[in-house]
């Protein structure tokens, strides 16, 4: 029997759905998927799943350990916890303009402040300029601006600033966190891609403002579309992302990538529609079960390196020897 693991969270309607739609597609194959039950994790524990579907371990800490520890183990897990855990939105901005994707112009900026448990004080951050000279940010990245995490989602902690004194009274609110600056795009047309297994793509027509997803297919021309799809692609192989979703605002006819950094995304029937609903079960479903079967432990590596030009994976994100997911390694 091949295994798939589910760990989730906060989250009704997909796990129930989804665990018994690869259990009645998988039945034939000898796969089966059920929820991960954890209580300790032991060193060199064997693996117990051929596939792992992570949605929750960005929030605890003990559940990204324990899959690092099933990757070492053989085990396929999407996504990639190493990387998961390495990435930010301002390294992939960057990246992905590199790669041709466009994107609006971005400033990392210097924290407001830190946690109350971590000592930090002036003497820590001498190598920071000061005063920071947010005039000449906001020339770079135009007025009005979006001011937000490099980490992180849902929303939080996002401000449209239109001055410098506006940025101020923002930039003062969100300490501990760290935050990007960025070019605001008055956009015609708003996409959220569905991904899955990072070539198959499902762009959607959604409404930042009421935050909902819209079911119209027309909604995109045959041109915009395919190259929706493409960058949507190009940025999944880059990252390695196998369950993601792709955030483009359009404006005069040109998608610019903002937010693509959500390795799990947003799945609930109420949020996403009962149309949508039903593609992304079916979808992840045979994504898993496709993995489990035929996963090479390669795969949820990402290949920016090597797309760059950089040189050949190595080291921390390069890609291990591939072997199928759950046998035994070398």
């Amino acid at each position: 029997m091949k295994k798939i693991g589910l760990l989730c969270g906060r989250e009704y309607s997909f796990p129930p759905a989804f665990l018994a739609r690869v259990n009645e597609l998988g039945k034939k194959d000898g796969v089966a998927g059920e929820f991960i039950k954890l209580g300790g994790t032991r060193m060199s524990e064997p693996a117990e799943y051929r596939v792992i579907v992570d949605r929750i371990s960005h929030e605890v800490e003990y559940y990204r350990g324990f899959l690092k520890h099933a990757v070492l183990q053989g085990t396929y897990v999407i996504n990639n916890p190493f990387w998961w855990t390495a990435d930010d939105k301002f390294f992939n901005y960057a990246m992905a303009a590199k790669l041709g994707i466009a994107i609006p112009k971005t400033v990392l900026l210097p924290q407001k402040g830190y946690p109350a448990n971590v000592d930090i004080t002036a003497e820590s951050l001498h190598n920071l300029e000061y005063p920071v000279d947010w005039d000449g940010l906001l020339d770079y990245v135009g007025r009005p601006a979006i001011l937000k995490p490099f980490s992180g989602g849902g929303w939080k902690h996002v401000y449209k600033v239109h001055n410098r004194e506006e940025l101020l009274a923002a930039y003062d609110q969100t300490a501990p966190y760290c935050m990007t600056l960025q070019e605001f795009i008055d956009f015609k047309e708003y996409v959220r891609c569905f991904t899955f297994g990072k070539m198959d793509i499902m762009p959607v027509q959604y409404d930042p403002k009421e935050r909902r997803y819209i079911v119209d297919h027309q909604y995109l021309s045959a041109e915009l579309g395919a190259r929706i799809i493409k960058d949507a692609q190009t940025i999944n192989q880059a990252l390695g992302y196998e369950m993601n979703t792709i955030e483009f605002a359009v404006k005069d006819g040109v998608p610019y990538a903002i937010d693509f950094l959500n390795p799990a995304p947003d799945f609930e029937r109420e949020r996403i529609t009962e149309f949508y609903f039903d593609h992304v079960v079916e979808k992840m479903a045979r994504l898993v079960i496709d993995r489990a079967l035929h996963g090479a432990a390669a795969n949820p590596w990402p290949r920016w390196e090597a797309m760059l030009g950089i040189g050949t994976p190595a080291g921390f994100v390069g890609q291990p020897k591939t072997f199928a997911a759950g046998s035994k390694t070398p």
